[in-house]
């Protein structure tokens, strides 16, 4: 059995996977980051979001009718291509070098 700490300092939950853990979300904000105190830039937002969209994905390969979490899942890819709309309207250069830091486009 596996016990796994939920939101970082939380209980502990048997046998549950985080998604996102708080070293991980740091490490992407970190290399991902457009300034010393940036967080929130749409190149941030749109790597946490590709991490997440690659869990569930990943989820939706042992689990193929979990439904509500495939919605969870397209409202991602939804919130990230709004994110990607927006950086390549401001800034193409930079929509550029994201989309293929992250390898998101074949």
């Amino acid at each position: 059995m596996c016990l796994v700490p939920l939101n970082g300092s939380g209980p502990l939950v048997a046998g549950t996977r985080v998604a996102l853990s708080r070293d991980r979300k740091t490490e992407l904000i970190g290399s991902y980051r457009t300034h010393e105190s940036d967080t929130g830039s749409p190149e941030v937002q749109v790597a946490i979001l590709s991490e997440r969209i690659n869990y569930l994905t990943e989820h939706f390969k042992a689990h193929a009718k979990d439904h509500h979490s495939r919605r969870g899942l397209l409202m991602l890819v939804g919130r990230r291509r709004r994110l990607l709309d927006y950086l390549k309207a401001k800034d193409s250069q930079r929509y550029a070098d994201l989309i293929k830091r992250l390898n998101i486009r074949k």
